[in-house]
Formats: C-alpha cells, sequence, structure tokens
C-alpha cells in the first residue's frame, strides 16, 4: 500500500484550493485543468501530445489498476502537464504491467495529486468552464500559487503543435497490437503512401493507417507544402495535436497552398488537424466551455442517423453557424449529441474530409474506424 506522506495541493485560478497527496514526480505544474470520463486508458491519456498544456482529471474512482506498459505509449514520451486522481492504486495487477503509474510519472516528470474530491472538481468545471490550475509539493500558501497562475501564458493563441511536433521528419509502417503476436504481426505491402503532418500525433492513428497498407511519411509541423508534395504522396493526413488552432495559423496557410496545387490530393483531418483544415477554408475556431475529453461521447452521422460512440480531447470547435453560410465549401456530417457541437465536415466538391473526435481511440470504442477505409477509397479513385 502506498504511503501517503507527501502533501500536495491543486489550486484552480478562481481560488479553489483542493488538499491531497502526491504521487509521480514533485514540484509544481500548471495546466488547464480538465476531467476525462474514461474509465481506462490512463496510460494513453497522459502520453497522447493533445494533452499537453492540460491538468488531466480522471473522473473513475480508482486509477492505476492495470500499471504501465511500454507498447501502448501513444507517442515518445509523457506530455500532459499534471495528472489528478480520487485514488491511486500503487498494486497494478495486469499480466501486460512493466511499471507502476506513479514510478511512471515521476520518471516522466509529471506532477501528480490523489485524494481530493474528483466529483467536486469535475462539477465546478462543468459548472464554471475549464480554466487553469496549478498542482505543487511545495509551496501551500494559495496567494503565492495564484500569482504563479496569473503569470503563466496559458492556451489561447499559443503554438502547442509547434512544440510537441517531432524535429525530423520519419516513415512508419507498423500494424496495431493483436492479441498473441503483439506489435510484431507481418504487414502486406503498402498501396498508398500518405504525408502525415505531425501536430502531436498519436502512434495508434499511425497504426491505423498501417492497417490499411498505407505507408506514412511524418513531418514536422511547420514543413512546406512544397516539400511535402514533393515526395508525390497519394494523400494528406492532418493530425491530432493540442490547443488553440489559432496558435498554428501557418498549418492553415499551408493546407491552402496543397488545395491549389494540381494533382488535388485527398486530406484527412482528426481533431486539431479538423480545426486547422476548416480555418484553411475561412472558418473561426471558438473555445467550448470545458471541452470534450473522455472515451464516451455520442456523435451522430448525419447520412445515416447512426450513433457512434467517440473517444475526444478537445478545448476548441469549429462553430456550427460556418456551415449556414451561402458560400461555405463544406457539408456538416456528424454531430455531438451531447452539446450538438460539430464533430465532421465533408468538401461539396473536393476529396476533403475531417472529424472533430478520434477513430483511433484504443483504448476505447472502435465504432468510427470506418473513416481511414474512407480515406483509401478516396486515394484508390485517384
Amino acid at each position: 500500500m502506498i504511503e501517503r506522506e507527501k502533501k500536495a495541493v491543486l489550486v484552480l485560478k478562481d481560488g479553489t484550493m483542493l488538499s491531497g497527496y502526491n504521487f509521480g514526480a514533485e514540484g509544481e505544474s500548471i495546466g488547464e485543468v480538465v476531467f476525462h470520463t474514461g474509465m481506462t486508458g490512463y496510460q494513453e491519456i497522459v502520453t497522447d501530445p493533445s494533452y499537453y498544456g492540460q491538468i488531466v482529471t480522471m473522473t473513475y474512482t480508482q486509477i492505476g489498476n492495470t500499471g504501465i506498459n511500454f507498447e501502448d505509449m501513444e507517442s515518445r514520451r509523457a506530455w500532459a502537464s499534471g495528472f489528478v486522481a480520487r485514488e491511486y492504486i500503487d498494486f497494478p495487477s495486469n499480466y501486460r504491467s512493466e511499471l507502476k503509474l506513479g514510478e511512471f510519472l515521476k520518471e516522466q516528470k509529471i506532477v501528480g495529486i490523489e485524494g481530493i474530491d474528483t466529483r467536486f472538481l469535475t462539477r465546478k468545471i462543468r459548472e464554471i468552464g475549464s480554466m487553469p490550475g496549478i498542482i505543487s509539493t511545495e509551496d501551500f500558501n494559495k496567494d503565492s500559487l495564484l500569482e504563479k497562475l496569473a503569470k503563466d501564458r496559458g492556451i489561447i493563441g499559443v503554438d502547442l503543435a509547434g512544440e510537441v511536433s517531432c524535429s525530423q521528419g520519419y516513415d512508419f509502417y507498423e500494424g496495431s497490437w493483436e492479441w498473441g503476436t503483439g506489435h510484431k504481426k507481418k504487414l502486406p505491402k503498402p498501396r498508398f503512401k500518405v504525408s502525415a503532418f505531425d501536430f502531436g500525433i498519436k502512434t495508434n492513428i499511425l497504426k491505423m493507417l498501417s492497417d490499411n497498407r498505407i505507408y506514412v511519411k511524418i513531418v514536422p509541423a511547420q514543413t512546406s507544402a512544397e516539400k511535402v508534395l514533393a515526395e508525390n504522396p497519394h494523400g494528406i493526413f492532418l493530425s491530432n495535436g493540442p490547443g488553440d488552432p489559432a496558435g498554428c495559423d501557418y498549418a492553415s496557410d499551408t493546407v491552402r497552398e496543397i488545395v491549389e496545387k494540381e494533382p488535388l490530393l485527398p486530406i484527412f483531418g482528426i481533431c486539431l488537424g479538423h480545426q486547422i483544415l476548416a480555418r484553411a477554408f475561412g472558418a473561426k475556431t471558438i473555445k467550448l466551455k470545458f471541452g470534450h475529453h473522455g472515451a464516451n461521447h455520442p456523435v451522430m452521422d448525419l447520412s445515416t442517423r447512426e450513433v457512434e460512440i467517440t473517444s475526444q480531447n478537445h478545448n476548441f470547435a469549429v462553430p456550427i453557424d460556418y456551415f449556414e453560410a451561402s458560400d461555405c465549401p463544406f457539408q456538416l456530417t456528424h454531430l455531438n449529441l451531447n452539446d450538438k457541437t460539430v464533430e465532421g465536415m465533408v468538401h461539396k466538391e473536393l476529396p476533403i474530409f475531417s472529424v472533430q473526435y478520434h477513430p483511433e481511440a484504443s483504448p476505447g470504442p472502435n465504432d468510427s474506424s470506418y473513416l481511414f477505409k474512407k480515406f483509401v477509397e478516396l486515394m484508390q479513385e485517384r
């Protein structure tokens, strides 16, 4: 049993102060405090670059039960700014576990706090909205911590995607994990080559593309259109990533350049990539009150009226009134059934589409994996 001796506090920008105990790294950490409604997947969450700049509150009560294994990393390191749990379990029970969650967070220099009322915290965020917060194991003076929060840059207009993106391009062709073979299964020869912009790309996205026989050439976020097109890809992928899409409008400029070139390539965007795509075609993006973070969000496909259970992580969105303008080049395809926000779109004339949610989610629902096949079909047609 973990010895809960090291005290920690979480202070929100509105002055709310919650006391608990430290696990993971010691020190101080600032980020946008959000809550995640998934019951599983904490490893995938903290290693997802989309959570960079966020202090993640898990709404499920016991966290750490299955430990950490290095096959399920979503990127090269952990990215979450901080981690909040009701009760940290220090004795994982899973045959794939290689490390305790607390040990992993400590190794990755992520400050964690447990023993606080996460139900209270979640309700506060729902009522007031997500806001900056600070976790500390050193300073327990609220005024002092609020001063530190006031000096933080926040996430509005900040290019977080550029900070998590790879510094050099690389290639990827490796399938998803399977029982009995793990990640070592042999894939058939790829049929297509895609250039993927890394705004914070998850490893499982790359695996899902590979499962569909797509060889992926990943490029840094600020790669020019000329350099990407010089590789002669069959399609372009715009990845997920953290923060405000307004902070990386250079990417929207690049997308516009690609669209203007011949031959026209199919483009598929996910999450931040969806927002970047919309901004490339004149949309403005908005910040949601408390965002969408979880693995159980219902989304309706408006063409079939079918409902997908989806995994999501975003604080910003494309406003629905963008699609009401007569000159809007996109058609709305998917709608969030919780709050009626935009979840997907398709260009009315060009082979371009995107979704706000994560069709590659793992662990999580697989209802939306058909979108990767749709991308393949667009490339087949050309």
